[in-house]
């Protein structure tokens, strides 16, 4: 199985960035992954999905994680992290990219991990949602809303009437994309 584990470690490392919009908290969580699917490696089954089983554990380490911070920043008193902003790149498109990035990292984690799992990797429903530990319909609701805040945030829904738009809302904006 060690062979195979480099294999899948663009998909860990896209995943982790998404979860933890750090490049570098995002190695950390991949290898804290790696080092708990080595050492938990007798309890993984021949013919499984190994890279749904990676997964997985990067997903329990990132909340393993999180409730740590979490519990830590109630004793403390402390208030969330802020978000950084990026300078925004020259180009319209990589513009609407940046907007869209950014917009996806404001989402909520669980809505988050549920559209990259789905849009991005390219998972079905049902192994997203065994990778996660939550049932379909709870995927399937977390997508549609994490869909609905990146439309409202982007742009991307309900068209206003041109009499409504002022002259810098009329630039065309491109539709939505996956990016792999």
């Amino acid at each position: 199985m060690k062979d195979e584990l480099g294999q899948h470690l663009d998909v860990l490392r896209r995943y982790a960035l998404v979860l933890m919009r750090d490049p570098d908290q995002a190695e950390d969580l991949v290898q804290e992954a790696l080092v708990k699917a080595i050492e938990g490696a007798s309890s993984f089954t021949d013919g499984r999905d190994l890279r749904k089983w990676l997964l997985a554990i990067v997903h329990n380490t990132f909340v393993d994680r999180w409730r740590r911070q979490q519990a830590e920043r109630q004793a403390t008193g402390e208030l969330s992290s802020m978000a950084e902003e990026g300078s925004p790149p020259a180009q319209l498109s990589h513009v609407h990219l940046g907007q869209t990035i950014a917009a996806l990292m404001n989402l909520p984690v669980e809505q988050r991990e549920a559209l990259v799992l789905v849009a991005l990797d390219g998972m079905s429903y049902r192994d997203a949602a065994e990778c996660l530990g939550i049932p379909v319909g709870t995927l399937m609701s977390r997508l549609g809303r994490a869909r609905d805040a990146l439309r409202a945030k982007t742009g991307g829904g309900r068209q206003p009437d041109q009499s409504d738009r002022t002259p810098s809302d009329r630039v065309q904006r491109p539709p939505l994309r996956v990016v792999k």
